[in-house]
């Protein structure tokens, strides 16, 4: 049966729900809050509480939570229920405004960089007016921030909405500047393309690394895999359409608005792309899109795999994340229109994003590092480590000649000639697409490739919002005090090429001229996490942050020791998962079959039947079986000395130079034994088993 599109957002407490089930007054003051960020006074929020229960209850909802998203990349949240219990022994349901409100989870449980001692508990959860109540699994879900008692952000949401408010209030000053008094709210807005995996839940359940890794630790090439292009766009397979109509409906339902669905390059890998919408709810709905894929996939039979980097040698996985400027009153401020040349208000916002993006480079650059996405940047698959902005040959001409002095002239517009005469005349764009590119605009937005699929698209957007902010800071100055106007303004664009433009890159980011090339320009080359995430704590990035009231020291300083000991457990997780794989599954198979090989031999020599090449191939894998027990046992000792680092940073080296290398030999070792033991003994799912079994 298809999908009753009146049920969109069924189980969303949205504004037509608002509308219905709350009075005029009350509606009015509830939507002045959301749209001015305003506080709800008490007594609208018992009146807006009470309606919100009834609605969640009319839907099944028994208990309601206060959904917050700690520095977890996951969702969290304790569940309570409306049952208040009376004299009489029964029970009556009731959710108060300062339920709504407020809450009190566990603060030192959290990843919290030192904010909280573990004595130190208390932390509260505040409901986000601005991203709307929704009912899930019979509970009513409450977005909301997270931060500790003496009033520290120990979330991901509380630095995206300060970040917001910060660019919200620079980018009306320049619009001010321009004479625009209509436009009352600029909101950045987002649309996360989501990649992802879908393996056979029963092989998944087989493989104790997918299950505690999210990724392959182990595994030999298998003989086919994305050589021949075949699986991008191509044709979706019964299984995987029907778990993707599953998926929409259940998305669909919840308010988000999943809109584009097809086969990734690798095989078993899938995209899944929404609509725009503001950036604090689209950051919401990524989360939200998470953990409905992994639901949905397991009731189908199926595991979703969202790691960065799930199997060796084909394609890892990311989210494109698509950021663009919009105000109230209907504009797209990224938008050039017909005539980029002319648009200075345009020109004006591209050149804050390039100053921005520059002077910022090492920090956006620290809020796409994970310890997955190591193994996907740079590998010709995804954007290299290196920072640079792709914006088209008719943008990067207008900008070049206005810092020439130089009329720009415009690009004349083209017709794309197909040759086939019933095929109708396409409008050309000013410009291709870049895939290679970390950022590239791609005609009224800029799309950032480089964050991994498993993180939350927060961070990247708090960052992102804020550099931006800071040079719209600067520009709103210049503007406000000016005399000769239009002047100031080819000022400004003029000195954003000049200072900036290095960051601009249009060719193939893939290739290693590249590397020397941004080298020679100066831009930073954050190859690894460990170096990427020092970013959190430079003095200029630090400043950066306090001066928009985003993050203060404390709260920066927190997040670089959360990114660092989370880098360095998820290793020793790999590592103790890898070296139990090895110890209790692979040696003993590998010895089971070189013995059944050896008797083979003796068998056929007491028959006087002498094969050289057999004795060889039992040679071969005795020498393998004892490398891989040699290295699980130099694994071992790697992963008891780096218990004995109390250095965050020292320790995080340690893991990333040490373990990883240990790590990196021993799969070799083990990928080698599994292309000589035959395929009924060996004990674990095969790449060509995980990849073409759905």
């Amino acid at each position: 049966m298809s999908f009753d599109f009146s049920r969109f957002g069924c189980k969303v407490f949205n504004d037509a729900v608002m509308c219905e089930k709350l009075s005029k007054n009350t509606y009015k003051s509830l939507r002045r809050s959301i749209d001015l960020g305003l506080p709800l006074e008490p007594e609208v929020a018992d009146v807006v509480a009470t309606a919100m229960k009834d609605w969640a209850v009319e839907l099944g909802a028994t208990h309601f939570t206060h959904w917050f998203q700690p520095m977890t990349s996951f969702t969290a949240g304790k569940h309570d229920s409306f049952i208040s219990p009376q004299k009489d022994g029964k029970v009556i349901l009731e959710f108060s405004g300062k339920e709504l409100i407020v809450g009190e989870p566990d603060a030192s449980s959290f990843p919290n960089g030192g904010l909280r001692n573990t004595f130190e508990a208390r932390g509260y959860t505040s409901w986000d007016c601005t991203s709307p109540a929704f009912v899930r699994d019979n509970t009513l879900y409450i977005p909301t921030a997270f931060y500790s008692y003496t009033g520290e952000a120990l979330d991901t949401k509380t630095p995206l909405l300060r970040s917001m408010e910060a660019l919200n209030r620079q980018a009306l000053r320049v619009l001010r500047a321009f004479g625009n008094k209509t436009a009352t709210h600029v909101t950045p807005t987002v649309g996360a393309e989501q990649e992802y995996f879908l393996i056979d839940r029963e092989k998944y359940e087989q493989r104790l690394d997918l299950k505690l890794c999210g990724r392959t630790l182990l595994g030999a090439k298998p003989p086919k895999g994305q050589e021949m292009e075949d699986h991008y766009c191509g044709r979706i397979r019964l299984r995987v359409a029907s778990f993707m109509k599953q998926l929409d409906e259940a998305l669909w339902e919840l308010g988000v608005t999943s809109k584009t669905e097809h086969n990734e390059a690798a095989p078993a890998q899938h995209e899944l792309a929404p609509v725009f919408e503001s950036v604090n709810v689209a950051c919401d709905h990524n989360q939200l899109t998470m953990e409905v894929m992994r639901e949905v996939a397991k009731k189908n039979g199926l595991a979703c795999l969202l790691h960065e980097k799930p199997f060796d040698g084909v394609n890892g996985s990311g989210k494109h994340n698509n950021w663009s400027l919009s105000t109230n009153d209907g504009q797209n401020l990224l938008d050039p229109g017909k005539t980029p040349y002319e648009n200075l208000q345009f020109l004006v916002f591209l050149s804050a994003v390039i100053i921005g993006v520059d002077k910022y480079a090492d920090l956006l650059r620290m809020s796409a590092a994970n310890t997955g996405n190591d193994f996907r940047l740079g590998g010709h698959e995804a954007p290299p480590t290196i920072i640079s902005i792709f914006l088209g040959e008719q943008l990067t001409h207008v900008l070049e000649n206005i810092a020439d002095g130089a009329n720009p002239d415009q690009t004349p517009s083209c017709v794309l000639e197909t040759g086939v005469a019933t095929l109708p005349k396409l409008p050309k764009d000013d410009s291709d697409r870049n895939r290679t590119s970390p950022f590239a605009f791609t005609g009224n937005k800029f799309e950032f490739r480089m964050v991994g699929s498993s993180a939350s698209i927060s961070i990247a957007n708090y960052v992102l919002n804020t550099i931006v902010a800071d040079s719209l800071m600067e520009i709103a100055n210049r503007l406000e005090n000016c005399v000769d106007f239009d002047g100031e303004i080819q000022k400004i664009v003029r000195e954003a090429v000049k200072t900036h433009g290095k960051v601009i890159f249009n060719g193939n980011n893939y290739t290693d001229d590249w590397v020397v090339e941004a080298e020679k320009r100066g831009l930073p080359n954050l190859s690894n996490t460990v170096d990427a995430i020092g970013a959190m704590v430079e003095p200029k990035n630090i400043a950066l942050m306090e001066r928009h009231h985003v993050m203060n020291e404390a709260e920066c300083l927190s997040r670089y020791e959360i990114m660092l000991e989370n880098y360095c457990k998820v290793i020793s997780i790999e590592g103790h998962t890898m070296a139990q794989m090895c110890r209790r599954e692979i040696l003993p198979h590998m010895v089971e079959f070189a013995g059944k090989m050896a008797e083979s031999y003796e068998k056929l020599a007491k028959m006087q039947v002498y094969n050289a090449n057999i004795e060889e191939f039992v040679r071969e894998l005795s020498t393998l079986i004892t490398e891989v027990d040699d290295l699980c046992c130099e694994l071992d000792i790697e992963l008891d000395q780096c218990d004995q680092i109390a250095d965050y940073v020292e320790n995080a080296r340690f893991h990333r130079d040490s373990i990883r290398r240990v790590m990196a030999e021993l799969r070799t070792a083990v990928d080698r034994a599994e292309r000589l033991v035959s395929s009924d003994a060996w004990p674990i799912p095969t790449y060509t088993d995980l990849l073409y079994r759905v």
